[in-house]
C-alpha cells in the first residue's frame, strides 16, 4: 500500500450506522467540510430500521453505503468497510463526532513521522462540554496490569478540563474507536476487529494486539474533534454494562501470555466481585446482573476463548510482549481512583 511521491496518502473513513438520521447528518456534512482531499467516506449499516441509507444516498451521493442484513455491532461494521475498502490509512469513525476541518492532516502526519505507528487518535472532547474530554477515550487510552482502561483525560467516569496538559504528542495503550487512524498494513500483519466483541473494549484488543506484535500506538493532540458519548447506547443500559465487563475479562485471556494469566486472571476477577458487592451497595441492579452474566459467558465458553488465545498468539512476538507490559501501568487503577483518591491520569502514582 504505497502512495506516489508528494501526494497526500488515501484515507478511508469507515463510519459504522444504526439508525439515526440526525446524528449521522451533522457528521458526514462536518466531514465535507475537511481540508483532506484524499478521502473516501463509507457508511456501514447495520440494517437500520429508520430511513438512513435512503437519506445519504440522497444528501451525499458522494459517500459510499454498504448495506449489511442484520446488525453486526461497531465491529462487525467496521469489519466490512475494511475488507471492501483498499486504502493506505483507515479512519474508524464514530457516527456521533464533529469535526475540525483540519483535523486529519495532523494524524496522518502523525502516521508517517514513523512507519512503525500502527495507530493514532485525536484530541476527543465531549460535544456536551466542549471544554471537557470525552469519555470514550480523552486524548489516547492507558491500561493498569489487571487491563482495567483508563485514559489521559478520563479515570472511570472523572473527566478532565483541557488545561493543555496533555498537548505533547505520547504513546498510548489503545486509541479509541470514536476516531481511529489505522495503517493497513498493520491490519493486514494483526488482523481485523474482533466481531464476537460485537461493541465496548474491540479497539482495545486490536491495540493490544498491535503492541504483541511490535507496533506503536500514539496519540495526536493536535487534531480535535467533538463527541456525543453514549448516543447508541446510554451507558445506564444493561447491554453496554454487559458488554464492558464481559469483552474485558474476554480480552485479558486472549492478549496475555498464559504465564501471567494465573496471577493476573484470578485477581481480576476478584475485583469483578468488589465491583458487584458495590453494586449491590448502590443498588445497581444491572450492574449486577451483568457481571455475573459477564463472568457466566466467559466460564462456558473455555473453548472459544482458547482458540482467541492460540490465534492471537500466533502473532505474538516475545520482545514485543516484554515491552507491551511495560506500557502498562504495573499498579491498579482501581486502587489508585477509589482508595487513594487520584481522579487524574497525571496523578497516578508508579
Amino acid at each position: 500500500m504505497t502512495t506516489q511521491q508528494n501526494k497526500r496518502p488515501k484515507v478511508a473513513v469507515i463510519i459504522p450506522h444504526w439508525n439515526g438520521i440526525e446524528v449521522l447528518e451533522p457528521c458526514l456534512r462536518s466531514l465535507e467540510a475537511s481540508e483532506y482531499d484524499q478521502l473516501e467516506i463509507v457508511v456501514v449499516d447495520n440494517a437500520s430500521s429508520d430511513e438512513s441509507v435512503a437519506f445519504v444516498k440522497r444528501e451525499f451521493p458522494r459517500v459510499k453505503v454498504l448495506q449489511n442484513s442484520e446488525n453486526l455491532g461497531f465491529a462487525g461494521g467496521c469489519n466490512v468497510g475494511l475488507r471492501e475498502i483498499d486504502s493506505d490509512f483507515y479512519l474508524v469513525l464514530n457516527n456521533d463526532t464533529t469535526h475540525d476541518s483540519n483535523w486529519i492532516g495532523p494524524l496522518v502526519e502523525q502516521m508517517e513521522s514513523d512507519p512503525n505507528i500502527a495507530a493514532v487518535q485525536p484530541k476527543i472532547m465531549s460535544a456536551q462540554n466542549p471544554e471537557v474530554f470525552d469519555y470514550a477515550g480523552g486524548v489516547g487510552g492507558l491500561m493498569d496490569i489487571l487491563a482495567f482502561p483508563y485514559a489521559l483525560g478520563r479515570i472511570f467516569t472523572t473527566t478532565e478540563q483541557d488545561d493543555g496538559f496533555y498537548d505533547t504528542p505520547q504513546d498510548i495503550f489503545w486509541a479509541s474507536g470514536t476516531a481511529l487512524l489505522m495503517r493497513g498494513t498493520a491490519l493486514q500483519d494483526v488482523g481485523l476487529f474482533d466481531e464476537d466483541f460485537f461493541a465496548h473494549m474491540e479497539e482495545i484488543d486490536l491495540c493490544w494486539r498491535f503492541h504483541n506484535a511490535g507496533w506503536r500506538v500514539v496519540n495526536a493532540p493536535e487534531s480535535r474533534i467533538l463527541h456525543h458519548s453514549g448516543w447508541t447506547l446510554p451507558p445506564d443500559r444493561y447491554q453496554k454494562k454487559y458488554l464492558n465487563h464481559r469483552n474485558n475479562l474476554m480480552m485479558i485471556v486472549k492478549n496475555y501470555p498464559f504465564a501471567y494469566l494465573a496471577a493476573i486472571l484470578p485477581a481480576r476477577i476478584a475485583l469483578e466481585g468488589v465491583a458487584f458487592v458495590f453494586s449491590a451497595l448502590i443498588r445497581d441492579w444491572k450492574r449486577m446482573a451483568a457481571i455475573t452474566m459477564a463472568i457466566g459467558w466467559n466460564f462456558t465458553h473455555p473453548f472459544l476463548l482458547y482458540k482467541k488465545h492460540q490465534e492471537a498468539g500466533k502473532k505474538r512476538k516475545p520482545q514485543a510482549v516484554a515491552a507491551t507490559l511495560r506500557k502498562m501501568y504495573g499498579g491498579s487503577i482501581f486502587f489508585q481512583y477509589f482508595l487513594r483518591g487520584h481522579k487524574r491520569a497525571r496523578d497516578i502514582e508508579a
